[in-house]
């Protein structure tokens, strides 16, 4: 797919593009990467909606990218700017990321054209209720078919408004907590996943730091991310955790951080917390927190020098217009679709490095893949095994002590304690994060046609999709 140098390209185009570029690589059949490539189906849906006493009407979609693996998996979007293209997109996007890191889901989105904003608690229970139950008449809902999370305007509220809807109408499936995820802890949830995609980036970061080759791709030194210079844009779930677990475990320096009413910058470091804690007080804005320079247009931050550059929030922040000014050394997708094509293109040249979001975004759809498994099996992660690692390790401990070496307290304390499922939670998608990353490097460094740690990504995913194709055949 030809495109015009000053025609900047969709959220969709830039997906497919980058399809195109992976694909180039391998051998697979025109027919079958055409399969691959193309949304399955698209469910758009509208629906009216009593609030005080008027009626109002509204639109949102589901879509099935692929089903190569069932169930299809992907988050709720409710946005006032939302649209089919956008949610096809995002579709494909879970594809190739549960492909990538290997988790047995097929890609699919939904959105729901609405500013969530305009409307209290009880309207939008009304509203996502009823969007729920529309999806539930046409199965795109079920713990072995479609399973929902939170993405951008939800989040662990509207997925227990979701599961109740789903319950009352499939009261016989007791697998039902497995059809959304995301939920809160009371309500079949799992520990960690409200931090998940922002420990995942950290996670990829932290790998991508133990490969000195790598490192030096990008003109950075060192093997860890500690005193490294960070731009952070966006300060929601995902870069609130992101950030914050980068300055308070890694001792990385975030000097600024973008927010929609403007940006903060600080030479010497920000505080996390307290900005976020600032932006929680202030409805929503960073305007006003003292211990920073302001700029009222944050855009301006995205060309500020640093090492790492993380946008967190909304596709296509980075594009053809300011790509030549960007002046970072690595750019970590936490976000879907953060860089567009043309922008990749245009950065590619300048020698930045990019990690791809359809691998450092995948923090979030391994830990709801835990959840999924803890809810379809009916038993929270370490209760089998606690008690008995605890033991063990107490036996080890006493043999040691035994021996004519006392250990400390402290140590005797770590040493000593079962895990808990937010330690395995944590720990398998540690041990996903750095699979992932290993795989992609592989590629990179090894294959000639691939010049991005996106191609590579993105042609293991299509590899993988396509091999489970064959697999199953074509029916009938």
């Amino acid at each position: 797919m030809p495109v015009s140098p000053d025609k900047e390209v969709s959220f969709l185009e830039s997906v497919n593009l980058s399809f195109d570029a992976a694909l180039a690589t391998l051998d697979i059949p025109e027919d079958m990467a055409q399969y691959i490539k193309n949304v399955n189906n698209v469910y758009q849906v509208r629906f009216p909606v009593k609030i005080n006493g008027k009626v109002e009407n509204f639109v949102g979609w589901r879509s099935v990218h692929s089903d190569h693996q069932l169930p299809a998996k992907g988050g709720i979007r409710f946005a006032p700017n939302v649209n089919q293209d956008e949610v096809e997109a995002l579709a494909a996007l879970m594809s190739y990321k549960c492909a990538l890191v290997d988790v047995p889901f097929g890609g699919s989105k939904g959105g729901l054209l609405i500013d969530p904003k305009k409307y209290d608690r009880d309207a939008m229970e009304k509203i996502t209720r009823r969007f729920a139950y529309e999806l539930i008449q046409k199965d795109y809902i079920g713990s072995g078919i479609n399973v929902p999370a939170p993405d951008m305007g939800t989040g662990q509220r509207e997925m227990s408004w979701i599961v109740s809807t789903y319950a009352a109408h499939r009261p016989k499936d007791i697998d039902y907590l497995g059809c959304v995820t995301g939920k809160p802890i009371s309500a079949g949830g799992i520990h960690g996943r409200i931090e998940a995609t922002g420990r995942g980036v950290v996670f990829g970061l932290r790998e991508f730091f133990r490969h000195p080759e790598d490192v030096k791709l990008a003109h950075l030194k060192g093997d860890t991310l500690e005193g490294k210079e960070i731009i952070i844009q966006g300060l929601g779930n995902v870069g609130y955790h992101t950030a914050k677990i980068l300055e308070e475990e890694d001792g990385a320096k975030i000097v600024a951080i973008l927010e929609r009413d403007g940006a903060i910058y600080n030479k010497k470091g920000l505080k996390v917390e307290e900005v976020y804690q600032y932006k929680v007080e202030n409805k929503h804005g960073i305007k006003g927190f003292g211990k920073g320079k302001y700029f009222e247009k944050s855009a301006e931050l995205l060309e500020q020098e640093c090492d790492i550059l993380i946008p967190a929030a909304r596709e296509g922040v980075i594009n053809q217009a300011n790509a030549p000014r960007i002046k970072t050394k690595l750019i970590a997708e936490a976000a879907n679709g953060p860089v567009t094509f043309n922008a990749e293109t245009i950065l590619n040249e300048m020698g930045v490095v990019i990690i791809p979001d359809v691998y450092l975004n995948a923090g979030g759809v391994t830990v709801s893949y835990f959840e999924w498994i803890k809810n379809l099996s009916h038993i929270r992660f370490g209760r089998m095994q606690r008690r008995y690692e605890e033991n063990q390790n107490n036996l080890f401990i006493k043999a040691i002590e035994q021996s004519g070496k006392k250990l400390p307290e402290k140590m005797v304390s770590q040493i000593g304690q079962g895990p808990i499922e937010i330690d395995l939670v944590r720990s398998g998608l540690d041990d996903t994060m750095r699979s992932a990353f290993q795989e992609i490097r592989e590629r990179y460094w090894g294959e000639k046609k691939v010049k991005s740690y996106r191609t590579s990504a993105m042609s293991i995913s299509i590899e993988k999709i396509y091999n489970r194709y064959n697999i199953l055949g074509i029916y009938p």
